[in-house]
């Protein structure tokens, strides 16, 4: 079921301007490829729905492109290999989980004979004759995740899908989404939780005032800010931060917690060791530190891209 194109999704140039004067998606080019879980990350308030709602035709661009499922967001044609659960899944609260797929099967035209595989897929079929006002949270996130795949889509676009999950549900939609890719489909979900992030997508975009500031593997990612560093746990850590400083450039050199982290390349670290020790500092500790996805995240989003 994968796309016969290497992109499932491509744009050029997007973005969106309200009324309000506010630019919400700011001249955005994102590529998606066919059979990836792309992951689209950024802090609240990025615009990463508006730009699903844009690439779900829910929106229309101030300016730019896109291409969605290989044609334009909106366009028959996309829609007809698209799906997508963009905000909190709204449901008819009295009516069961499976009745209410009924009802959009009958709106997408789509034949009531794929309710029971998608509630399968999702693993709702022993709750589908309850009533939707009492499923708990996952369960509605899931029923809306169902309601995306009656058409077996080729192009899956999930925003924030972990939204309010206890970790139970967390730990489930993430084994649903991994069992989606291997069925073939291209998953595009938004969050602002990194460490779902990691564990579940091929490739990240990070997203900040509108605007793609890094895109790639989260090693790569990591790599493009820095990477790792060297960290030093050393007594007294005062002294051993004016020697360092006095080896390096100061701005590579900052305090985390009780400890030193340098933006300098591993390969000095015997030579670093040598002064401390030479200059009588204790050092317990010294070894290179992969920086963590959520410092790399600070930094890009703290400066995006003009």
């Amino acid at each position: 079921m994968v796309l016969a194109q290497t992109l499932a999704v491509e744009t050029h140039g997007l973005s969106k301007r309200y009324s309000t004067g506010v630019l919400a998606v700011n001249n955005l080019d994102l590529r998606v490829r066919a059979g990836e879980v792309y992951g689209f990350l950024g802090p609240n308030g990025a615009g990463k729905t508006t730009t699903l709602r844009l690439l779900s035709g829910l929106l229309h661009p101030t300016s730019g492109t896109a291409v969605v499922a290989g044609a334009a967001p909106g366009s028959p044609a996309s829609l007809a290999r698209l799906g997508a659960m963009v905000e909190t899944p709204a449901f008819y609260p009295y009516l069961s989980g499976r009745d209410n797929l009924r009802v959009v099967a009958r709106y997408a035209s789509v034949p009531r004979s794929r309710i029971e595989p998608v509630l399968k897929l999702v693993d709702l079929t022993d709750r589908a004759r309850h009533k939707f006002k009492t499923y708990s949270t996952g369960m509605k996130q899931r029923l809306g995740v169902a309601a995306a795949l009656l058409k077996a889509p080729d192009l899956l676009i999930l925003d924030e899908p972990t939204s309010g999950l206890d970790p139970q549900g967390t730990i489930e939609m993430r084994a649903l989404i991994k069992e989606l890719k291997q069925g073939g489909r291209t998953v595009l979900l938004s969050s602002h939780l990194l460490n779902e992030v990691e564990l579940t997508c091929d490739r990240v975009g990070v997203i900040a005032k509108g605007q793609l500031v890094a895109e790639g593997t989260v090693d790569e990612l990591r790599a493009r800010s820095g990477g790792s560093a060297l960290l030093i746990r050393a007594t007294p850590l005062d002294q051993a931060r004016r020697l360092v400083e006095s080896m390096v450039k100061p701005e590579q050199v900052r305090l985390d917690g009780d400890a030193l982290l340098l933006s300098v390349d591993p390969s000095q670290a015997a030579s670093i060791n040598r002064r401390l020790v030479s200059d009588g500092v204790d050092v317990s500790e010294l070894r290179v530190s992969e920086q963590s996805l959520e410092a790399v995240f600070l930094e890009l989003t703290e400066t995006p891209q003009k």
